[in-house]
């Protein structure tokens, strides 16, 4: 019934939301009499932010179209290549007509991003994958919102999502020999399981799995997510955080987890941090600072999309990740395609690289909680493994701006570039040349580990000339 009451309330708000739009550019244009008027700018910013906390927030596009390899334009292409009931695998296609570097891009790793079905959609991960694309073929799983999944789809359970995940892997290895696995948040669970079922039936593991800000072991350094899920018991969530999908929807009768549910939880948190936020975009607003306002829309367009989840899926996250500790616990089975039930083991793992990442002010997955994952995957040779710790990075941070970029990427590529090698000199682990390459990642983790109070020098624009725009034929990259 809830749902049902909040779509309601949306309706009704919507067009005031619109006429809120229309109001602040009329107090916002100096032609008109109203833009003219002595309190004009407040006005129309008054009028703004009450047009962006009424609207309602479609699914955001990743809206890559370009990205700069050496001061080449390379054109971005998005597709499907996979389209499952409640997922699709898209890819991000390169195309460029310097032969230089199109030679480059076809050599490339490729690596499949495994995004989280947690609330937000996959867009959450566009400064990833737009970094990603620079030295990497990029692929990532795009959820599905479960209201708009018709009821004759089926239930979507997380023994699916792992499922998925393997069929992903295999695509990718069946079109290119192998890939990388980069798992952001939610996804470092059900993304180990999956390799770890494709090392017990003795199949082609990827060549490293990248790990980074997730609840491996939700024992370790419990957040406030975490307390959560400890406090509450198993039908608490069932009973009040779980409605169907109401009759306007393709997936109507649905049993999910509401996105605006969802979304009430995340303000929830830092309450007042989004408070200033907003008060913040009204004074730029007032002040004509653009830039800044810019900014805010851009991150709120993305914050405040959200994306239901199918209540199955839902709460067996919530008790085998945050109850049961299944994974670290050694006790979880996962129900394969066939219908057959395998147990996980991760220390089955023997070839695959791994790489963990955690941010030292992570305020939703704890300190240590990634880096679980080196205790369980035992049969891996400990020079294959790296654990990686951002200064001063939060979850965001960790994937997205200035300290991904400029500190967790480069580990993340060096650590990718050293199996690659291995693969492309046909050995099992990494040669003389790939341990080289790998140098600067295990130096930079042990330089992380060592500093406290390291700091990221200012970002520097780009000056390099652009020498030809993309073309229309290139081959595959």
């Amino acid at each position: 019934m809830l749902y049902q009451i909040y779509e309601t309330q949306r309706s009704i708000m919507e067009p005031f939301a619109d006429l809120a739009e229309v109001a602040s550019k009329m107090f916002s244009n100096p032609l008109l009499p109203a833009g003219q008027l002595p309190m004009a700018p407040r006005i129309s910013a008054a009028y703004d932010l009450m047009h962006r906390l009424g609207k309602d927030y479609e699914k955001p596009e990743f809206g890559i179209r370009t990205v700069d390899v050496d001061g080449v334009d390379v054109a971005i292409y998005e597709r499907i290549e996979v389209d499952k009931p409640f997922c699709e695998l898209r890819r991000f296609k390169r195309f460029t007509d310097d032969p230089a570097t199109l030679e480059k891009l076809k050599g490339q790793p490729v690596v499949l991003i495994v995004a989280p079905l947690s609330g937000h959609y996959a867009t959450l991960l566009r400064d990833t994958v737009r970094t990603m694309l620079k030295d990497h073929k990029v692929y990532i799983t795009d959820w599905k919102n479960a209201r708009l999944v018709p009821m004759s789809e089926g239930e979507f359970h997380l023994d699916d999502y792992v499922n998925n995940v393997q069929e992903f892997i295999r695509y990718l290895q069946d079109n290119y020999g192998n890939c990388h696995v980069m798992s952001v948040c939610q996804p470092t669970v059900p993304v180990l399981a999956a390799i770890s079922l494709m090392a017990s039936r003795k199949e082609k593991e990827p060549l490293s799995m990248i790990m980074m800000g997730g609840p491996i072991d939700a024992r370790k350094s419990p957040t406030a997510v975490n307390n959560l899920a400890t406090q509450r018991s198993h039908a608490w969530f069932e009973n009040n955080v779980i409605y169907r999908v109401p009759d306007k929807f393709p997936g109507a009768g649905r049993r999910v987890y509401p996105g605006f549910l969802q979304h009430s939880g995340f303000v929830a948190m830092n309450p007042d941090r989004h408070a200033n936020s907003h008060y913040d975009y009204f004074q730029d607003l007032i002040k004509g600072d653009n830039e800044s306002a810019e900014a805010h829309r851009q991150f709120y367009d993305e914050y405040n999309a959200v994306l239901d989840m199918d209540a199955d899926y839902y709460l067996e996250t919530i008790a085998a990740v945050f109850q049961d500790f299944r994974l670290p616990m050694g006790t979880w089975h996962v129900v394969n395609e066939k219908g057959k039930s395998e147990h996980v083991k991760p220390a089955d793992i023997r070839h695959a690289g791994l790489l963990t990442v955690e941010g030292e002010l992570d305020d939703i997955s704890g300190s240590g909680q990634t880096k679980a994952a080196h205790n369980l995957c035992t049969s891996i040779p400990e020079k294959h493994q790296i654990h990686y710790e951002a200064k001063g990075a939060g979850h965001y941070g960790i994937f997205s701006g200035r300290r991904w970029r400029e500190f967790v990427y480069p580990v993340v590529k060096d650590f990718i570039a050293s199996h690659e090698a291995a693969e492309v000199a046909g050995k099992g682990q990494p040669s003389a040349k790939a341990s080289t390459a790998a140098a600067p990642a295990r130096k930079r983790a042990v330089t992380a580990r060592r500093s406290t109070n390291a700091k990221a020098p200012a970002t520097k624009a780009s000056t390099a000339p652009r020498k030809r725009t993309a073309a229309k034929k290139a081959s595959k990259s």
